[in-house]
């Protein structure tokens, strides 16, 4: 981490833990976003409408009791349906498509109509307020979800110093738990599963990708 970001980090940290002991008391049930203004100001929302506002914290069912996203089995269609479309949102977002593939597989295992109890939607799962702070206006539609997901993925890795796990954890219960957790996997069970699930076929892909060429 760079020294000049640690302020906003630590600000932001302290207000995950805050909304933490503020959403156990009253067990309200809505996301938390937030984004430190140039002037050093701190915004929060639960509506997030503009892009600068990051997922603080995510509050809904217990996450170890969360279970994945279902959908009709008519959306999915496989991997070598949205080839071009990973390859186009990994170029534009600087990321291994082995890596995009692993997030949609596991995610959704590419039912672009997929749709969680939480309310996730399509290949890569966007959450509606990820949705529009990136401007998709179909998460059905597998270019707009792909580059979004993509996009939010890099920001991750980005503010996780790449670091895979990290990141992968935050798009799963969000970067304010990874901070509110001390800058750890976060102790949930569906979280805990998540990210080596995503690593392990991420793996894979490389694996397969290395044998054909």
């Amino acid at each position: 981490m760079h020294a000049h970001h640690a302020p906003i980090y630590r600000r932001l940290r302290c207000a995950a833990l805050l909304c933490t002991a503020l959403c156990l008391a009253c067990a309200a049930h809505a996301d938390v976003y937030a984004f430190v203004a140039e002037d050093g100001s701190t915004h929060y929302s639960d509506s997030p409408t503009d892009p600068r506002f990051q997922l603080l914290l995510r509050v809904a069912e217990p996450a170890d009791a969360a279970p994945m996203a279902s959908a009709p089995a008519t959306g999915t269609r496989g991997p070598q349906a949205y080839v071009n479309e990973v390859a186009e949102a990994a170029q534009s977002s600087q990321l291994e498509p082995a890596l995009l593939h692993a997030v949609i597989a596991v995610e959704s295992n590419y039912n672009a109509r997929a749709i969680s109890p939480k309310g996730a939607r399509g290949l890569m799962q966007l959450m509606p307020a990820t949705a529009r702070a990136y401007g998709v206006s179909d998460p059905f539609n597998a270019a707009q979800n792909i580059q979004a997901g993509a996009q939010h993925l890099r920001m991750l890795l980005d503010r996780f110093a790449n670091n895979k796990a990290l990141a992968l954890a935050a798009y799963n219960a969000g970067a304010g738990a990874v901070l509110a957790h001390g800058g750890q996997v976060p102790p949930y069970a569906e979280t805990r599963n998540y990210v080596p699930a995503v690593l392990q076929r991420y793996r894979e892909n490389l694996a397969l990708m290395a044998k054909a060429q």
